[in-house]
């Protein structure tokens, strides 16, 4: 199961020699990828709803926002490789269960550049 939605925000990067140093923004895509380890009565994983929902519910804190003013991203640097991994652990522990995982996230951070973040 995979859903996508995204993000507008901008950030800049600390410690950074080059132009992303300095304040700038992205339309960022987020892929969310859930595995399931067998299906529910009526043949489902994970409704898509209920992922879209969780995603879109940690996306909104950071749309339209500075992420560098944004915990945890106030003290870690706003890289798509963290803001990836910060989703991941947010969203399971939201949807991780004895059957279900978030296998991965991808955050496309350009049409041409993404990360993907995962722990297994």
């Amino acid at each position: 199961m995979k859903i996508l939605t995204d993000f507008a925000a901008a950030h800049y990067l600390r410690n950074y020699e080059g132009s992303c140093s300095r304040m700038h923004g992205h339309n960022w895509k987020v892929e969310v990828e859930i595995s399931a380890s067998r299906l529910d009565k009526i043949g489902m994983g994970l409704d898509f709803k209920l992922i879209k929902q969780a995603t879109n519910k940690l996306i909104n804190r950071l749309d339209h926002q500075n992420l560098n003013e944004l915990a945890p991203f106030d003290k870690q640097n706003p890289t798509s490789e963290n803001i990836a991994a910060w989703l991941y652990r947010e969203l399971s522990t939201i949807l991780n269960t004895d059957v279900i995982r978030v296998a991965c996230v991808t955050l496309w951070e350009t049409e041409r550049a993404c990360v993907t973040y995962t722990e297994e």
